[in-house]
């Protein structure tokens, strides 16, 4: 028999779940459990199994009804499920009372986001990021813990007088927490040094929803070897390049990505990483036009956008990437049914952004380098109007340059 190697990851194998509401129709807890099924993926377990009920609103007890979890707990014996992921964020008492039925690991959409952080964090910066916003997940959780925090500090004299054990955990997380945003402002001191040591190159930031292609568009302009990986998340830390399109220099960032029903608490633990943002003279939105809900990635990224910086009021040019995948069904002329939007063509869609987006738009494929000449020549476009506008005396060089073209 051959010996599994201890460092072999166990495989864990999960059920999703979800509820559909009156705020929430059946079609996009549908599109949410999708996504959920890809961050599970993400994270090294197997989905098995979905299960979705219909309820006014969830139940404060069980999340879900007793039947309903009745059914998931049979379900999880007959196929030796060990763990149970719900789409939504579930309280402490939901928790405690979903573990004692089902006897198995329950997680939640943010701590199943947490979990892939964690995974993902490289350097020192984002670890930070990553641990502050665990615990500001974990203080209102705290009465599922089973081990002692004190243990990590030292309990003689630490504890005040009739002070319960939740307690002083919780006195030792808001403790962490204030370290934890003390390096993270020390950090944001140091960024924006860099970034005034950085001159006044244009700065240039790629946006967009997760896993859309930012990275590899980032490799593709700066001729690097930035992490790009089919993973929700593969970019967590902020990465700046020095890029060169014809004459013009400009630096380029490429960010994380964002996500539907990201908690606040998240953004804001990646404070510095999203400076990054707010202090870009252009902004480059990616899309997937690949993905079902593309037009909803769109509205996800930039009402993120609007809370973190105003980014409505920054120039943006819109990426259309991976348009090698994008796929729509041809709808016949004797067809009365309603048009949809998987009925439009690529060449109808360009048009309707592009007019849409006063021709700030390109449609790409980065994987199989399609027009990205004609991306290029945008981007240099736009970096050169925001070059000219700050400095004026420069003309002369980009009218030398287009003479000799």
């Amino acid at each position: 028999m051959t010996k599994i190697p201890e460092s072999t990851p166990v495989e864990e194998r999960a059920v999703l779940v979800g509820l559909i509401t009156p705020q929430q129709p059946e079609t996009k807890a549908r599109e949410y459990l999708d996504e959920l099924a890809f961050l599970a993926d993400t994270a090294g377990a197997v989905t098995v199994k979905s299960f979705t009920q219909k309820v006014d609103y969830p139940n404060p007890r069980t999340f879900v009804g007793k039947g309903k979890l009745e059914e998931i707990k049979q379900y999880i014996d007959e196929n030796d499920i060990s763990m149970v992921i719900f789409d939504d964020d579930l309280s402490t008492k939901q928790v405690s009372n979903i573990e004692r039925e089902l006897q198995v690991k329950v997680l939640d959409r943010t701590s199943l986001i947490l979990d892939i952080f964690a995974r993902r964090a490289q350097t020192a910066t984002a670890r930070t990021q990553v641990e502050l916003a665990q615990y500001q997940y974990l203080l209102p959780r705290l009465t599922r813990m089973w081990t002692h925090l004190e243990r990590q500090r030292g309990g003689i004299g630490m504890r005040g007088p009739g002070e319960t054990q939740i307690e002083t955990d919780r006195r030792i997380i808001l403790d962490k927490i204030s370290r934890l945003k003390e390096e993270l402002a020390h950090i944001d001191r140091q960024k924006a040094i860099q970034r005034k040591n950085r001159g006044k190159l244009t700065r240039v930031a790629l946006v967009g929803y997760t896993n859309v292609g930012k990275s590899t568009i980032m490799n593709l302009l700066s001729k690097s070897d930035v992490f790009a990986e089919n993973k929700l998340f593969a970019t967590l830390d902020t990465t700046v390049r020095k890029v060169i399109i014809d004459n013009l220099p400009f630096l380029l960032t490429d960010t994380v990505g964002f996500i539907r029903k990201l908690p606040t608490h998240l953004v804001d633990s990646f404070k510095s990483t999203l400076d990054e943002v707010r202090d870009a003279d252009l902004l480059v939105h990616v899309v997937d036009i690949s993905h079902p809900q593309w037009e909803e990635q769109i509205e996800v990224v930039n009402r993120t956008l609007n809370d973190i910086c105003g980014g409505a009021d920054k120039p943006m040019i819109m990426v259309f990437n991976k348009i090698d995948a994008f796929k729509f069904t041809h709808k016949d002329e004797d067809d009365l049914t309603p048009r949809t939007r998987e009925n439009i063509p690529l060449e109808e869609l360009r048009e309707s952004w592009m007019a849409k987006m006063n021709d700030n738009c390109v449609f790409i494929s980065a994987k199989k380098q399609i027009n990205i000449d004609e991306l290029k020549t945008m981007l240099y476009e736009k970096a050169k109007e925001i070059h000219q506008e700050r400095f004026p005396y420069n003309d002369f060089l980009f009218q030398k340059y287009d003479d000799l073209q």
